[in-house]
């Protein structure tokens, strides 16, 4: 079953069936202290919660047109957009029971958490507006962008909430304290930044624009662009290896792209389409382990493609 890749510097490790219809997934989350790997399967309006230990499927929950989903383990809670239902539910990690939900907005998409305030921060897409939870699941603040919402991040450097603004070709950056866009960052050489990842520790963030399928590198000492590489057709997610420190970029072209950090920026180390639809990832840091949902397998239905650098 093992085997490179041709152009990824990624082996297949395993292929493991995933229950329900062979439709869209969308964002996952790993929760390393339960070793849970969360994943939205949008279309089929089910949170599927994956023991990554023992490879298997131990709980499903229903997430009407679920898109984003975090897991927050100091908070001992996990948090989903159901988009359809426009909004956010609030799951114990523990029972996986949904505790709360709240109105996020027409679109609610990708979240982050802010470990200070406590606080989610949920992008309503189509609304253009950074929805915000307390603690408990309840919206506390609606912040205005201007524009449609991209992915979100937390940067500890500076305490801010990142967030494109996908139609604007900028990052707004967010006060959590006080819930209001304080800066906007101009992207120049980007159409429409949709993914993000902030690298707090090297005071960098990635984002991707999904309309010219180009990785920026921002430097978040000076704000200002400092590099820009090419990646596959409509990027989307983004995964970060923190401890190999490499990047992961999945577009909706099928196309996966590899980077190595670098001081300053990213080395491409690899690309190529791996994929249909493979345009969701996340990475394990502890066992270097990348996660690959994906609506067809080879022997039919939903699989989850699990893969390790080669």
């Amino acid at each position: 079953m093992a085997g490179a890749s041709g152009g990824l510097p990624l082996k297949t490790v395993a292929r493991v069936p995933l229950s329900g219809p062979s439709v869209r997934f969308d964002y996952t989350t790993l929760d390393q202290g339960s070793n849970r790997l969360y994943i939205a399967h949008m279309d089929a309006s089910e949170l599927l919660v994956f023991d990554v230990r023992h490879r298997k499927i131990v709980k499903t929950l229903p997430a009407p047109g679920v898109h984003g989903v975090i897991a927050v383990p100091q908070l001992g809670r996990v948090f989903a957009s159901a988009t359809n239902a426009r909004e956010v539910l609030t799951i114990d990690a523990k029972t996986d029971a949904v505790i709360a939900r709240a109105p996020a907005g027409q679109y609610p998409d990708g979240l982050a958490y802010d470990p200070v305030e406590r606080h989610v921060f949920v992008s309503d897409e189509s609304g253009g507006v950074e929805t915000v939870l307390d603690a408990g699941g309840r919206r506390i603040a609606t912040i205005p962008l201007g524009g449609e919402a991209g992915n979100v991040q937390y940067d500890a450097g500076s305490g801010h909430i990142l967030a494109d603004v996908q139609t604007r070709d900028v990052v707004a950056i967010i006060d959590p304290k006080t819930n209001r866009v304080v800066r906007r960052i101009p992207l120049h050489g980007c159409a429409n930044d949709h993914g993000l990842y902030v690298d707090s520790t090297r005071r960098l963030a990635f984002v991707a624009c999904d309309q010219n399928a180009t990785l920026l590198t921002l430097d978040l000492r000076t704000m200002t662009v400092t590099g820009s590489a090419s990646v596959g057709d409509s990027p989307d997610v983004l995964a970060f290896d923190t401890s190999l420190r490499r990047l992961y970029v999945s577009a909706e072209s099928g196309v996966v792209a590899v980077f190595a950090e670098t001081a300053h920026g990213v080395r491409k180390l690899g690309q190529a389409f791996l994929a249909t639809e493979a345009h969701t990832v996340a990475v394990d840091a502890r066992t270097h382990l990348v996660y690959f949902p994906l609506e067809s397998g080879s022997a039919g239905g939903p699989q989850l493609l699990i893969m390790k650098p080669s």
